[in-house]
């Protein structure tokens, strides 16, 4: 019997370190998109640096969450709401890996934009990264109090979001057909917004996978969507190629 629970008790906390790894790894990369915001808004070369910086505390951190969980798979036979979680996690680490990727991205991308003088309002960026910004504390509020409420917060608000980056987006081509000048500046504002756009929907990914585990239910396949825009076709097919 002692045996037993002294099983029992490891674990618990086994379980209880696979979620404050998760919290760690939560909280690293929200001060990372923080930073990225704070890079941007305020030409901030030290925030900048400080993102780019913290990435491979990140992808250290979801190295150990998937070993951790790996082991409890293949050594506790988990079952019901642990063996969601545990499962959980192993995708959760994924999109918080990604996201802590994207703020990098800004953050290094905001180092290379010469903006011209008093031509671009920066205040649609500055509203949809308070957006994504909250989105993303509230999935890892989700995480750490495995709480499906706010899951569905951050699922709804994934419209706004978008409708955030295609407003944006107009906002940015309307520059660049007005002044030639504004080209290069709204190319790379354009690629931190799309950036923003990515970090919500892993946000949202997020939320999913946690209300999943919570629940034991799926949400609805198609999520909220803001309205399409025609001129954002071409975006699509925008080629990343600074992400790491």
């Amino acid at each position: 019997m002692a045996d037993r629970s002294h099983i029992v008790k490891s674990y618990e906390q086994e379980l209880g370190q696979l979620r404050s790894m998760m919290a760690q790894m939560g909280g690293i990369v929200e001060n990372q998109v923080a930073l990225a915001l704070s890079a941007i808004a305020d030409r901030n070369e030290e925030a900048a640096d400080a993102a780019a910086r913290q990435d491979p505390e990140v992808d250290q951190l979801e190295r150990e969450v998937e070993g951790l969980a790996i082991r409890l798979l293949a050594l506790r036979s988990p079952m019901a709401g642990d063996l969601r979680e545990i499962v959980a996690a192993l995708k959760i680490t994924g999109d918080l890996e990604r996201i802590g990727d994207y703020a990098s991205s800004i953050a290094r991308r905001s180092l290379r934009i010469r903006m011209p003088e008093n031509q671009i309002s920066l205040s649609g960026l500055r509203s949809m990264g308070r957006l994504v910004q909250e989105n993303l504390r509230r999935s890892i509020d989700a995480i750490t109090q495995q709480d499906s409420n706010r899951a569905m917060e951050v699922w709804h608000s994934d419209r706004a979001v978008d409708e955030y980056y295609t407003a944006l987006f107009r906002e940015l081509v309307t520059y660049m057909m007005e002044d030639a000048r504004n080209i290069r500046a709204c190319t790379e504002l354009l690629f931190i917004a799309k950036n923003l756009e990515r970090i919500g929907d892993h946000a949202t990914n997020v939320a999913e996978r946690v209300f999943y585990a919570v629940t034991g239910d799926n949400l609805p396949s198609l999520r909220p969507r803001g309205a399409p825009a025609s001129a954002l076709t071409a975006t699509e097919t925008m080629q990343e190629p600074d992400v790491r």
